[in-house]
């Protein structure tokens, strides 16, 4: 909560929220790998946090600073066909600078020169302790420290024509991973089967299911420790269903356009897009 680069820890219990900056100075891999989340928890059911009025404030993103934002292409079948791709037989992988990480009701800058910004909802996996060589999938979920709602902004441009053949340069445009508006801990939440949902202006767009997933979340996290070294904090991005513009049945975004992104059990989150300035 707060402005960005000030923003203040706090948990949201039923209706009230409690400050935590006597626990931690931010909700980060540090933090995570020390295993805050439990500590919350413990602090919460001896009530020894001090309620805090969060009305009016700005939420920013739910994790501060992660070191690397994994995320995972065409990782349902129908988003595959209407990309014009068939299933991947691998996880398809490419990266976010951690730079392009908003709060859930920021705005989203679309680019200059841009004519085919798109959005994307995904539940996204924050990662809980060092993952390296994991030995199976079933060791994978041990890893997790938690889940919320991401929306993987994509300039389509500059992502498949402009490329040169890597993503990149369609999904790192400042902004472009708002996150939010919770982080609700693994065990409290079955990755298997969540409700996605967007719309634009108030028509909807996606409308899936985890279920529907090609790698599940273990797969990813196993998969990805076999060729790199997953840190506490790092966040999955894990793919989006269909119902995206690059489809061709909706109109790409323009400035005024208002997203609404949602999934079960973690909440929703609104971004209005604008114009980047050369001044923002």
């Amino acid at each position: 909560m707060g402005e960005p680069g000030a923003e203040r820890p706090i948990v949201v219990n039923g209706d009230q929220a409690y400050d935590l900056s006597p626990l931690t100075r931010d909700i980060d891999g540090d933090f995570l790998a020390a295993d805050g989340l439990s500590r919350v928890a413990t602090e919460l059911t001896a009530d020894r946090l001090s309620p805090i009025d969060i009305a009016g404030q700005r939420i920013g993103p739910p994790v501060a600073r992660p070191q690397a934002v994994w995320c995972i292409g065409m990782n349902y079948a129908a988003h595959a066909a209407e990309s014009g791709s068939a299933p991947p037989q691998e996880p398809v992988v490419f990266f976010k600078t951690p730079n392009t990480i908003v709060g859930p009701y920021d705005d989203v800058l679309i680019p200059r020169g841009s004519t085919r910004t798109d959005w994307e909802v995904e539940l996204a996996v924050v990662i809980a302790r060092r993952a390296r060589y994991l030995p199976s999938p079933d060791e994978a979920m041990k890893y997790v420290a938690g889940y919320t709602i991401s929306n993987d902004v994509s300039e389509r441009e500059f992502q498949l024509e402009l490329s040169g053949g890597q993503w990149s340069k369609g999904k790192c445009c400042e902004t472009f991973n708002p996150l939010g508006p919770s982080l609700i801990p693994a065990k409290e939440l079955d990755s298997k089967n969540l409700h996605l949902r967007s719309f634009v202006n108030g028509d909807p767009r996606q409308d899936s299911s985890t279920a529907d997933l090609i790698f599940d979340v273990a797969y990813l996290i196993w998969h990805l420790s076999q060729f790199a070294v997953l840190e506490p904090g790092d966040i999955l991005n894990t793919g989006t269903p269909e119902g995206v513009a690059l489809s061709g049945r909706y109109p790409y975004l323009k400035p005024g356009d208002v997203v609404d992104l949602e999934v079960e059990d973690i909440g929703k989150m609104t971004q209005t897009f604008r114009s980047a300035e050369p001044n923002d």
